[in-house]
C-alpha cells in the first residue's frame, strides 16, 4: 500500500479508515480491544500519525495470517513472539496450544465486526422502539379515558335525573300549598260574604 503522506502529517479516522479498509466503528472498537494509544486533539477528536497507521496494518496483516484477536493482543503485548507455519494455512502462536485456519479466523473477525455493528444498530433503533411503547400505551390509556367519559356522562345523567326529580318534588310541595292558599282565600271570602249578607 503506498502512504501519500509524509510521516509527520497526521490522519483524519476517515483517511485511516480508507488507508487500512477498516470501517470507523471497527477502529474504534480495535482500540479497545488491543489497547492502541490513539492520540486525540484539544477537542478530544482522534488524530492518527504514522506510528498508528502502521499498528492498525499489522493487525491487519495478523489477521490475514490468521490469528484471533486474543492471539493478536498476545503478538502486540510481546514483540518476541514467533509465528510459525507462515506458508501453510493453519497459524499457530508461540506459547499457545489453539490452532486456527485462516477462514475461520476471518470469520471471528467478521463476526466480531458484525456484533459491533448491530449493538450501533439496536441503539439506534431503541428510540423508535421506545416510541412504539408510548404509543400503546398511550392508545391504552386513550381507551381508559374515554371509558371514564362514557361513566362520568352516566353520572352526570343519573345526577341530572336525581336533581330533576328534587325539582319536580319542590315544584309538587309549592303547587299543593299553592292549591291550599287558594282554598283557605275562597273560604274566608265565603266567610265574609256570609257574615255580610247574614247581617241584613
Amino acid at each position: 500500500m503506498i502512504i501519500m503522506k509524509i510521516n509527520a502529517e497526521t490522519y483524519s479516522i476517515k483517511e485511516i479508515s480508507e488507508l487500512t479498509g477498516f470501517q470507523p466503528h471497527v477502529i474504534r472498537f480495535y482500540e479497545k480491544e488491543f489497547q492502541l494509544k490513539i492520540p486525540r486533539d484539544s477537542g478530544n477528536r482522534r488524530y492518527f500519525t504514522y506510528k498508528e497507521l502502521e499498528e492498525l496494518l499489522y493487525i491487519k496483516n495478523l489477521q490475514e495470517r490468521g490469528l484471533t484477536n486474543p492471539q493478536i493482543r498476545q503478538v502486540l503485548k510481546s514483540p518476541k513472539v514467533v509465528l510459525e507455519g507462515k506458508s501453510k494455512k493453519e497459524v499457530a502462536v508461540t506459547g499457545s496450544n489453539k490452532v486456527m485456519t485462516n477462514s475461520e479466523a476471518m470469520n471471528e473477525a467478521w463476526i466480531r465486526e458484525a456484533i459491533e455493528y448491530l449493538k450501533m444498530e439496536v441503539i439506534d433503533s431503541l428510540s423508535r422502539v421506545d416510541n412504539k411503547k408510548q404509543i400503546e400505551e398511550l392508545s391504552v390509556k386513550i381507551d381508559e379515558l374515554k371509558l371514564q367519559l362514557n361513566n362520568q356522562e352516566k353520572d352526570v345523567l343519573i345526577c341530572e335525573n336525581a336533581k330533576l326529580k328534587m325539582k319536580l318534588k319542590e315544584k309538587s310541595y309549592e303547587v299543593a300549598e299553592l292549591k291550599d292558599k287558594i282554598r283557605r282565600e275562597n273560604a274566608q271570602k265565603k266567610s265574609i260574604f256570609k257574615s255580610i249578607f247574614g247581617a241584613k
